[in-house]
């Protein structure tokens, strides 16, 4: 059948078409003249759009005003019901969303692949994540699209390259020994041998050490027990869940925190610029991201920007990825020591090969030689993914395709949908990264074993194309940039940790655990304030 073209009119042409003939039927009238025009607008869209977006089935929707996403909010397993929803309606299907819209999810791997291969082009941010992000990091990699992405994307990426991270690694090392120091101290004051220690909170402070001195060369001290205004930013965010989850309190913290990161961005890249004159041999020793980010403009014209964008791509990696990345590799570090106080045999497993292995492994050694290591890092990033969805807007027309059929709203089967310019489609990452129907019966469980063989990883898996088939650090051209300096960092850290200490539920391996609403989701033992998660700690003998 084919579809009708329904010209929609702009609202520039509405009003001029109001102006004139304003003077002749009066102000009533033109007000009525303006809500009728308005109203005619959003039909006309409406219409449009329903008829050229495939119409899915989904769950009804709960309320006239939220749609589902007050279900989704208030629940303790988006995941689960996203994964329930993908059970009864197919891969692909409609979500109702609020005020009457509807949000296209997309559950199949091929669905995916083709959505992340047109991100940044036809899939784009929302106006509504555009303005916050622009906000909280000015106009930067995060906020960019199409040519300005790519073009930004390339200046960014020598800073988180493979050489660049093999240069970083002894940095995650030495905030972990710092943290192994100060737990060495209080375990040899205590009468017992072990101690209770709030490990979210010391993960926290790694994170921040680590992502500042590799970032831009700047060390809080967190791990010192220094104080600044960024550590009282992030501990906030980390333990105060009322201003981490309030949008206005949460905004002011982010303008807080960018202030003085600002400030230290900029003599950052002040001092950077004025080394670019320094040998080659010294330039080659550059420990820092921000230090790489301005060596590589020098040698590559084609990479050269502006300097709003340098700043911007500065207050990048020292704000938004000290938050994002630090507060991710928290979640992950801790819901590893987690698993493992859980699993003591995954631990014992973990801990053998570590000390087996002997001294500190090399940035090459993490990658390729510890390979039960390996299993256990991707264990929990694919178990617990800090950002669970991602929702964009098409900014064109498309037909995506399946790779199953699927029954639409009309009971027909089809094996892709259309998509209207202006419609939002979600990928709901940690579910297919904890589904069933992708990753196998035991798809909830925490078993490493998983990576270890070559049938560990189910067929429908491996249809899965991003990063070692997770949706953990998304795909495409937004991949996440930090994504090796994140691994990186998660592996020398939990090595360092499990071969020198013994972790245990302080209250037994049977503890519940929840997830506490924040910034990002974060594990919280249940009955703790703000997202404690105390351990017993003692010394591995």
């Amino acid at each position: 059948m084919k579809i009708p073209h329904i010209p929609v009119p702009s609202p520039l042409s509405l009003w001029t078409t109001v102006r004139s003939v304003g003077p002749f039927i009066g102000p009533f009238n033109v007000a009525c003249s303006i809500a009728a025009l308005w109203a005619f607008v959003k039909v006309s869209k409406a219409l449009r759009w329903r008829l050229k977006t495939t119409q899915l089935r989904g769950p009804p929707r709960t309320s006239f005003i939220y749609g589902v996403l007050h279900n989704l909010l208030a629940s303790q397993d988006t995941g689960g019901m996203y994964e329930h929803w993908a059970t009864e309606y197919g891969v692909a299907y409609m979500i109702p969303s609020v005020l009457g819209q509807a949000i296209v999810v997309l559950c199949d791997p091929r669905a995916i692949a083709h959505f992340y291969a047109r991100e940044t082009w036809t899939y784009v941010q929302t106006p509504i994540s555009l303005a916050l992000l622009e906000a909280l990091i000015d106009r930067g990699l995060l906020s960019s699209h199409g040519e300005d992405h790519r073009r930004q994307r390339k200046a960014l990426t020598p800073g988180f390259s493979n050489v660049a991270i093999r240069k970083l690694t002894s940095v995650f090392y030495d905030s972990a020994y710092k943290a192994k120091g100060a737990w060495d101290i209080v375990i040899e004051s205590s009468k017992d041998g072990d101690v209770v220690i709030e490990v979210q909170n010391w993960m926290n402070h790694i994170s921040l050490d680590t992502i500042s001195i590799a970032g831009f060369s700047h060390d809080f001290g967190s791990l010192d027990g220094k104080r600044s205004s960024v550590t009282e930013v992030f501990d906030t965010f980390g333990t105060n869940q009322q201003a981490s989850a309030i949008p206005t309190k949460r905004t002011n913290l982010f303008k807080q925190l960018n202030v003085t990161m600002g400030e230290i961005s900029n003599e950052s890249l002040i001092r950077s610029r004025r080394e670019k004159d320094v040998s080659m041999s010294e330039r080659d020793e550059e420990k820092s991201i921000v230090g790489l980010l301005i060596k590589s403009e020098g040698q590559d014209a084609g990479l050269h920007m502006s300097k709003e964008e340098v700043v911007a791509q500065v207050l990048l990696v020292a704000g938004y990825e000290t938050t994002s990345t630090g507060f991710s590799l928290t979640l992950s570090l801790t819901w590893a020591l987690i698993g493992l106080s859980r699993h003591p045999d995954i631990q014992t497993s973990l801990r053998e090969e570590l000390l087996v292995f002997g001294a500190d492994p090399t940035y090459d050694q993490l990658k390729a030689n510890l390979p039960y290591l390996d299993a256990v890092v991707h264990e929990i990033l694919r178990l617990h993914a800090p950002v669970g969805e991602i929702i964009r807007l098409a900014a064109a027309d498309d037909v995506i395709p399946l790779s199953e059929l699927v029954r639409t709203a009309s009971g027909e089967m089809t094996d892709s949908i259309s998509i209207a310019k202006g419609t939002l489609i979600t990928i709901p990452v940690a579910a297919i990264n904890r589904s069933s129907a992708i990753w196998g019966h035991d798809a909830k469980e925490f078993k490493p074993d998983r990576w270890l063989t070559e049938d560990g990883i189910d067929g429908k898996a491996k249809e899965v194309q991003d990063h070692r088939h997770l949706l953990t650090f998304v795909d495409g051209s937004r991949m996440c940039l930090g994504k090796e300096f994140a691994i990186t960092e998660f592996k020398a850290v939990l090595s360092v940790l499990v071969k020198n200490f013994v972790f245990e539920m302080r209250d037994g391996s049977d503890t519940p655990v929840e997830v506490a609403s924040g910034l990002l989701p974060r594990p919280r033992v249940v009955g703790e304030d703000g997202i404690g998660v105390p351990l017993r700690v003692r010394r591995y003998e």
